[in-house]
Formats: structure tokens, sequence, C-alpha cells
């Protein structure tokens, strides 16, 4: 299979030109490994099981010894010796040189087994699995970046090439890179259910080095596939589980997320919690969610199939596929999501922020219908900030500089009030 553009690269290339190293992070089989070795002039490979306890006995006898070799040189898994985080460090310090090494890693190493931060010489970007416009589905003819940067920019009558049934399979399949293969349908749908039965038999227990019940794993992302794109609280979740599994403690069940968090497998979403009403009516709790949505089809048993005939489940599931995308989008720009939601139902499904301060109030709404109630919610906010500034005009709010419904339809057009409905097979970066 060629090598699909991926947009991280640009962001990968920026950041060797500025740094000493870089180092990559998101969940496994995203396609990390393969990004890297577009730019790297030499590599090694911690899980190599040929060469694997060699490696770890260099790493703990003379570490710089896996740092030769042409630069940037890839260092694939490298929290398999988290020695090797500070042997970089001290290397860039040594050889003052920029573009020196590429780290990739599928977990995330506590801050206990390394000495050094690396602030300053080693520089972290995410990864995600593969956007919909990364994996040509989405046809990209409407630019996030464009849209901020001109917000008269005329998107009336541009179309999406996907229909409903594409994108109910697009998220079903997953944007891993490994289903895009030449291959049927029922074979590309197996890459994310393999991906959720290594996470809950292996990776989980693997992570930490923790013995961990794989049955519980797959009842807890099944409990959030549930909960999916809401604001659940824990204990909710807890007594979910423990209709199956009675005496799970939250104590366990803390710890089974937080192994799932470290394989990025589950990213919750922060709240967005602006001073324009009181703290008490704003919902602060994180939005449950998952790196992929093809987690949630996998860990509710559900198919393109009856996703088709259950649209209100699968709208849960296009606000992940949605997030997902954004989140890939922005990256360039130092984009953040958020959401917003309070007691009254006002809500904005994600509110993305720039680097610079901008910042974008976004619904996701897959069909038509809804289009109305969306763009309803995020004029009503706007409105909220409005009034706020109207009443303390020293500190001064800034307003949100897009509005926009993201949908599941074919066709995108500014409204009269200024909401942009945008198809999400029409975006990209």
């Amino acid at each position: 299979m060629n090598y699909l553009k991926r947009i991280a690269d640009e962001q990968l290339r920026l950041r060797l030109e500025a740094f000493g190293a870089v180092q990559i992070k998101g969940p496994k089989w995203c396609g990390k490994t393969t990004t890297a070795e577009m730019q790297a002039k030499s590599a090694i490979k911690m899980q190599d099981p040929d060469n694997r306890e060699a490696y770890l006995a260099t790493a703990r006898t003379k570490p710089s010894l896996l740092l030769k070799g042409d630069t940037p040189r890839l260092i694939d898994e490298w929290q398999v010796a988290p020695v090797l985080w500070d042997a970089v460090r001290h290397a860039v310090d040594e050889r003052r040189l920029r573009g020196q090494f590429i780290l990739t890693g599928s977990t995330v190493v506590d801050d206990e087994e390394i000495m050094h931060t690396g602030t300053g010489r080693i520089s972290t970007m995410s990864m995600y699995p593969m956007s919909l416009y990364e994996s040509e589905e989405s046809n990209g003819k409407i630019s996030l970046k464009e849209l901020f940067d001109d917000k008269d920019l005329d998107i009336d009558g541009i179309t999406s090439d996907l229909t409903i049934e594409e994108l109910i399979f697009a998220a079903c399949r997953g944007g891993w890179p490994a289903s895009l293969d030449s291959m049927s349908d029922e074979a590309k749908l197996l890459i994310a259910k393999d991906y959720v039965r290594i996470i809950c038999d292996q990776d989980v227990s693997k992570v930490d080095k923790v013995d961990r019940d794989p049955a519980l794993a797959r009842l807890i992302l099944r409990s959030y596939a549930r909960n999916l794109c809401n604001l659940a609280k824990k204990t909710n979740m807890l007594a979910d589980v423990s209709v199956e599994m009675e005496g799970t403690s939250m104590t366990t069940f803390n710890s089974y997320v937080r192994a799932l968090e470290k394989l990025f497998v589950i990213e919750d979403i922060e709240a967005w919690s602006p001073a324009i009403r009181s703290k008490t009516v704003i919902r602060t709790g994180k939005k449950r969610c998952f790196t992929d949505p093809s987690i949630a089809v996998v860990t509710l048993g559900a198919s393109p199939r009856s996703l088709e005939l259950d649209l209100k489940t699968f709208g849960f599931i296009y606000e992940c596929l949605c997030t997902r995308d954004l989140k890939i989008y922005s990256q360039s720009l130092g984009g953040r999501l958020s959401y917003y939601h309070d007691k009254y139902g006002l809500e904005a499904d994600a509110v993305l922020h720039l680097d610079d301060g901008r910042y974008a109030l976004i619904e996701c709404k897959l069909g038509s219908r809804d289009i109305d109630a969306g763009a309803n919610n995020l004029l009503k906010l706007k409105e909220l900030v409005t009034e706020r500034n109207s009443r303390d005009k020293q500190v001064s709010m800034r307003l949100p500089d897009l509005l926009i419904v993201l949908t599941g339809g074919k066709i995108a057009y500014t409204r009269e009030d200024g909401v942009k409905v945008i198809p999400l097979g029409c975006l990209k970066d």
C-alpha cells in the first residue's frame, strides 16, 4: 500500500527543524512508526523480537550505544527502556544539533521512570488514527484554517461525496491505516475488533505491569461506549459495570480507566467554563470519548447494518468521529477541544480553541432536521458572551470567531444568521 500523506507529516518536519528530538505519542496502530520512518535516516525498533533482549541489555549498561546512527534516528517504542529518554536528552545537549531523534510510543511513561522532562530538548506531538481527509474519504473542499482566516469564505454549494451509509462504514472501520489496504469490507472491520481484543487481553495489563481481568476491561469499555459523548459520572458507570461484575470497586474502576488512558484508548473532553454564567450552572464534568469511533462500535457489538437502522445511536458515534477529525485538523493551528453544557440545556458539542486566542463553537448534527436546533444553541451561546461583555466592558471576552454545524449531509452553506453548515465529508485541516 502506498503511504497516504498525514497531517502530522508537516508537524514532525517543523519540530525536527526546531528541536533536538521529537516524541510522537498516540494509540498503537495509528501510523506513528510509518510516519516517523518517512523522515528518519536510521531506526532501531525496541520491540524487534530478534534483538529485543540485546537492546534492553545495552540500554541497562550503556544506552548511548543505541543512539548511534544517521539522523534523524528513529527509536521506536522507546518506552520499553525508559532510560532512553534521558539518554536522548543528554545526547541532544552534547551534540547541540536539531533534528537528531524521533521517539515513538504507544503508552504514557510515568514521570518517576525518567529523570528529566526534556523541556526545550524533546518536543512532543500527538497522532491519532486517520481523519476522513487523510483516508481520502473527505474531499477536503473546505479548509478549517481558511475558515478561521476568512470568516466570509464562500462555501455555499460545496458538496460532500459521502453518503450516510459510507459515513457509517468509515466510523465502524475507524481510521486505522491497516484497514485501508485492498481487502473486503468484512476484513477491514476486523482491524478494529482485533485492536480492542489485544488492548483488553494484553495491553491493559502490560502498560503498567498490573495483572488485570480482560472481561472487566471489556465491560468498562462498553460502559464508556454506552455513555459516548455524554457527561456520565463515574459512579453511574461503575454501577453499570457492577451489574455484570459485582464487587468492582471505584479504586479498581479508576485503575482500569487510567491504564486505558495511558494506552490512548480513552481521551475524555474537558469542559469549557467561560465567565458568562454562574459556576453552579455550567457543567464541568468530563465528556466520555474514545480516540477513534470504531472502538465504541466494537465494544457495543454494533455493525454498519445495525447502525443504519439505529441512527440515534450512530449520532453519538458520529460526534466521536467529528471530535477525532477536529483534533487532527486543528493540530497545525495549536488546537485543543473542549465542550460547553449548562443545566438549562444550552450546549456546544465542541469548542475549538486555537493557540492565538481564536475559537469556534461547533455542534455535530448528523441529520438536516437537527441543524436548526444546533445553530440556535450556538447563537444563544454567542449572545451570552455578548451580554457578558455589555456588563463588564473593562474585561471584554472574545466573541466566537466561527459558528459551525458539522453535518452528515451533502451540501455546505452559510445561513443568514452567519452559522456555517458544513458536511464532515468536505472538511480538511
